[in-house]
């Protein structure tokens, strides 16, 4: 992982992008955060940050569009860099994006596979693909009309424009907004926090939330009961439910 820089505090991991100057998304890139998600897929790891050094991600490596032009796949890129952002959002683990500086194109739809996203104050958000003539292509138009909503998502869009810290935490794609130089540490703080919680549990909410997004109430509600079914069988739901009970402290152990 020569342009990625994986880490492990404790239970949490760690996962810098490490191309300067800006983090553009390469085909190298891509698979060394895929290789760092695979290495974060490991039960100890119970939270991660991932994050970028100067600049969060931004965007693809635009010379490597023209290359496209004369192969069979107009995009190469699109596809790996969309599984990598399944793989993130599919972790069984909480997830926190700490973006500092741009977060454009596939940077931001990599963001978007995180359950939060905290952003530094001077930092910058958006998906400028339309000013390319193209749109994104790595779960932009899906991910973000989810988080923001259908009309949020469709003007910054279509109009490729730049969407400051201040205004992402109106629209709720920022979950935070803070200093620069407190992004990283609040971060991995508040991911250790979700480490010590019931992991388990944690992954029942992104399964039954995700996987019943779109359905009916009635196919959604059977998804929730299945997932419920599931993570009450674990040990963490017995750790709780005794320790409640008890009038205790539960102390999970991520199982």
């Amino acid at each position: 992982m020569s342009l990625v820089d994986y880490s492990v505090e404790g239970a949490v991991g760690r996962i810098m992008l490490d191309r300067p100057p800006v983090n553009a998304l390469n085909g190298e890139l891509i698979g060394d955060i895929d290789a760092a998600l695979a290495a974060a897929e490991e039960p100890a790891i119970r939270a991660v940050v991932i994050t970028g050094k100067k600049h969060f991600a931004a965007g693809a490596d635009i010379k490597r569009f023209v290359d496209a032009f004369d192969s069979d796949d107009p995009e190469p890129q699109a596809s790996g860099l969309g599984a990598v952002v399944k793989r993130l959002e599919q972790l069984e683990k909480p997830t926190i994006a700490a973006i500092s500086g741009y977060a454009l194109g596939g940077g931001l739809e990599l963001a978007l596979g995180a359950d939060f996203r905290y952003m530094a104050s001077d930092a910058k958000v958006g998906q400028p693909e339309i000013l390319l003539g193209i749109i994104p292509g790595a779960g932009g138009t899906q991910r973000l009309r989810r988080i923001v909503g259908f009309q949020a998502a469709k003007e910054m869009i279509m109009s490729g424009r730049q969407v400051a810290a201040a205004e992402a935490l109106e629209l709720r794609l920022a979950d935070k907004v803070l200093e620069p130089d407190d992004l990283l540490a609040i971060a991995l703080e508040d991911a250790a926090g979700w480490a010590t919680g019931p992991t388990r549990a944690y992954w029942a909410v992104k399964k039954a939330m995700g996987d019943g997004f779109g359905h009916s109430l009635d196919g959604a509600l059977e998804i929730e009961r299945e997932v419920f079914e599931e993570v009450f069988a674990t040990a963490d739901a017995k750790t709780g439910i005794l320790a409640f009970v008890g009038k205790e402290k539960p102390e999970f152990a991520g199982s």
